[in-house]
């Protein structure tokens, strides 16, 4: 087990354009024992490989060059995955409203608040022991 409380054989999507973001994140999923899938940087990519993966968790930015990641979200919920939303966005009534019951971090992310939230989704959803 790893501080996030997962073994590291768990693998997690994620979908960010920044690429310093996306890079950070990776970097953290690692050293933290996860396998990452992506950073996929635009919806049309992150949609058209789901099907391929195995995928335990995601990390979903909202906002992807103007393109939301809704149908993203949408695909997972039908396949299980737990999602955690990561996005300036998620304060706005209108995306809260529509985001309602899914786990959000806002940017910038604090790892120690990311870990958390990630730790409650496995366990949650009995990834995690």
């Amino acid at each position: 087990m790893n501080s996030t409380g997962a073994p590291p054989s768990l693998s997690v999507l994620v979908l960010e354009d920044d690429m310093l973001l996306a890079m950070d994140m990776e970097d953290h999923l690692i050293s933290r024992g996860f396998q990452v899938h992506g950073p996929f940087g635009r919806v049309g990519d992150a949609m058209d490989s789901i099907g391929d993966l195995e995928i335990d968790l995601a990390i979903v930015d909202l906002n992807l060059n103007g393109e939301f990641s809704f149908p993203v979200i949408e695909l997972l919920n039908q396949r299980s995955v737990p999602v955690i939303v990561c996005s300036g966005y998620v304060e706005l009534p209108e995306v809260r409203t529509r985001l309602q019951g899914i786990p959000h971090v806002g940017k910038p992310w604090m790892p120690e608040r990311l870990d958390a939230l990630m730790r409650d989704v496995l366990t949650a959803t009995r990834v995690v022991g």
